[in-house]
């Protein structure tokens, strides 16, 4: 559907991308305020005790994952590709032993050492966005001052649990982030391009963004939406598999909910609602918007009735970030140095994956197509492509100078779709340069998120 050679050229782009998003700051002396521009990671070279599963687990994945993807039952390779996701996850956290599940969570920037503290979750509420602006003798850590009080709120009921320790988090956050190749290849299936989502599945598990997914908040996040989108589907198409408008209500609110708490998660989490409209042409039917759009309404005026009041606090939180080290970050850097970062985190076949979408869409094979394959390659293009415009709308809005590699993460799956257009010998190319970026990226770099 895709030809190889677009696959080449997107590769080449995001390499040379990434190049230059290291070389220059290293030849000209530009200070960006990253440790290793475009990352927010240190040079650390290391071989921890995850180190052999991970490669083994790659090698594995390259040689029989394509092939299993496209025989197995739907029910058994949803199950393998959660166990394969979180063996993945761990193998890669565990290259710095138990301390890489944990130590992250612990930062006094993260969520978790404030969760514990919190003893009214309602006070804390009501005093959140008081307690942003630097100037307030008692602001919030950075995280926590930088986010809605939804991604506290997780880890303050994970503390009431009894599992409030880093490493007990830890295990949690993967556990729940093994999860979203499920929702997303659940999501492409419930929208008619079941042959795709196998062909996608190895590199939506095996993808470098599990850096990242294992070991932040940023992964909940991910999951959180990309069930959103699952449930968002399934009201799209639950009529044409038979089911009726009860079906579609529940569905709809379901999806409301999950990706109304989404935006209680992070300020940039509302364009999601790109990939909404997306999920929703793919599945030709707008039904669900005023329902999912009232759940999702729901969740934000609870919020607002408990003390946070997300439009009240957006502009206060634009202040933080601003009297912050973003302002020190230089935009004529950034605003290409990020797209180096996410082609790191979601892996340099992200571009190829929008350049096979574009070749799939305009290019000559779309003329041999037939109907339902060209209905199956219009609900990939149109996912990967509202991934893209989210993005894009991300960079402009100059709210992400750097760290994008892991606030971007709810966007990598949707992304790298497009690589299921592409022949298998490409796959499987294109899945081994994405394994081998993640075990080198982690293995030479602490990346602190």
């Amino acid at each position: 559907m895709a030809r190889a050679r677009v696959a080449v050229w997107g590769g080449v782009a995001a390499a040379v991308l990434i190049a230059a998003a290291m070389a220059v700051p290293a030849l000209t002396g530009w200070v960006v305020k990253v440790s290793t521009p475009p990352l927010h990671a240190e040079w650390m070279p290391r071989i921890g005790p995850g180190l052999p599963a991970a490669v083994a687990l790659g090698a594995l994945a390259v040689v029989f994952a394509p092939r299993l993807a496209r025989r197995m039952r739907w029910v058994p390779l949803q199950a393998t590709v959660f166990a394969a996701a979180l063996a993945w996850l761990l193998s890669l956290a565990l290259v710095d032993g138990l301390d890489g599940i944990g130590t992250i969570l612990n930062h006094r920037y993260e969520y978790l050492g404030t969760a514990r503290e919190v003893t009214d979750f309602g006070a804390t509420l009501r005093e959140y966005v008081d307690r942003i602006p630097y100037a307030h003798e008692d602001n919030w850590p950075v995280h926590i001052a930088g986010h809605p009080p939804g991604a506290l709120l997780f880890f303050y009921l994970l503390v009431r649990i009894g599992l409030g320790s880093g490493l007990a988090a830890g295990f949690v956050v993967i556990l729940v982030g093994a999860t979203i190749p499920v929702a997303v290849l659940g999501a492409v299936r419930a929208l008619g391009a079941e042959l795709l989502a196998r062909r996608a599945a190895p590199v939506l598990v095996f993808t470098p963004a599990a850096i990242w997914i294992g070991v932040s908040g940023d992964g909940m996040f991910t999951a959180f939406a990309a069930w959103g989108l699952w449930a968002l589907a399934r009201a799209a198409t639950v009529r044409r598999r038979g089911g009726g408008v009860l079906a579609m209500t529940a569905w709809s609110v379901l999806a409301g909910l999950l990706l109304g708490y989404c935006v209680m998660l992070s300020y940039g989490l509302p364009l999601l609602g790109v990939l909404a409209v997306a999920v929703l042409a793919a599945g030709r039917s707008w039904w669900p918007i005023p329902i999912a759009a009232a759940a999702a309404l729901l969740v934000v005026l609870l919020f607002a009735a408990g003390g946070f009041a997300w439009w009240e606090a957006f502009p206060v939180l634009q202040q933080r970030y601003w009297d912050g080290v973003a302002s020190r970050r230089p935009p004529e850097y950034w605003m290409w140095g990020n797209l180096a970062a996410f082609a790191i985190s979601a892996g340099p076949m992200v571009a190829a994956s929008l350049a096979g979408a574009v070749d799939a869409r305009f290019g000559p094979a779309r003329r041999t197509l037939s109907a339902p394959e060209r209905d199956a390659v219009r609900t990939i293009v149109l996912l990967v492509g509202a991934a893209w415009v989210s993005i894009a709308l991300a960079d402009l809005s100059q709210m992400s100078r750097a760290e994008v590699e892991r606030i971007w993460l709810p966007f990598v799956p949707w992304a790298l779709l497009g690589l299921a257009l592409f022949a298998q010998r490409a796959r499987r190319t294109m899945l081994a340069i994405q394994i081998a970026l993640a075990l080198l990226v982690q293995t030479l770099l602490n990346t602190g998120w």
